[in-house]
């Protein structure tokens, strides 16, 4: 349901979260570098973020990605709208292009409950509050180091 894009943009942003400041800056390499992400692919998403304003950035020598207090309250919604626009939800899960509750594909009352969840969810979940549940549940963006 969310693509590469989304799902790297989410993570790069929640690496931010944990390791960035207006002081502490972080440049893309070493953000890809951490989540294992193509490096060229994700600077392009940090810079498309920065854009719309879901990320702070300063250019040159001290430059680099970062989130701001304001920047930690947009909702993980923001960052998925923003990469990939809104209608990822839209979509039909089979791919029909016309799926909708009067002309449903097979799955369609299945999917149609869980991807309205997902939404809510998305919707009403900041970047500081999946933070916080981060840090409360011991979650991971990364694998990197561990020896799984």
């Amino acid at each position: 349901m969310l693509s590469n894009a989304s799902k790297y943009a989410i993570r790069a942003m929640l690496y931010l979260a944990q390791n960035s400041s207006p002081e502490n800056k972080i440049g893309a390499k070493s953000i890809a570098k951490e989540l294992e992400t193509p490096s060229p692919f994700l600077a392009k998403l940090l810079r498309q973020l920065a854009s719309n304003m879901i990320i702070s950035s300063t250019k040159g020598p001290t430059g680099g990605f970062y989130l701001s207090d304001d920047n930690r309250e947009n909702y993980l919604w923001d960052v998925v709208e923003c990469i990939d626009g809104g209608h990822k939800f839209e979509q039909c899960f089979l791919g029909l292009s016309k799926c909708n509750g009067d002309n449903p594909c097979p799955v369609h009352h299945i999917v149609a409950p869980f991807k309205e969840n997902l939404l809510k969810k998305f919707k009403g979940k900041t970047i500081n509050d999946l933070i916080e549940e981060m840090e409360s549940d011991n979650t991971l963006i990364s694998l990197k180091g561990l020896d799984i």
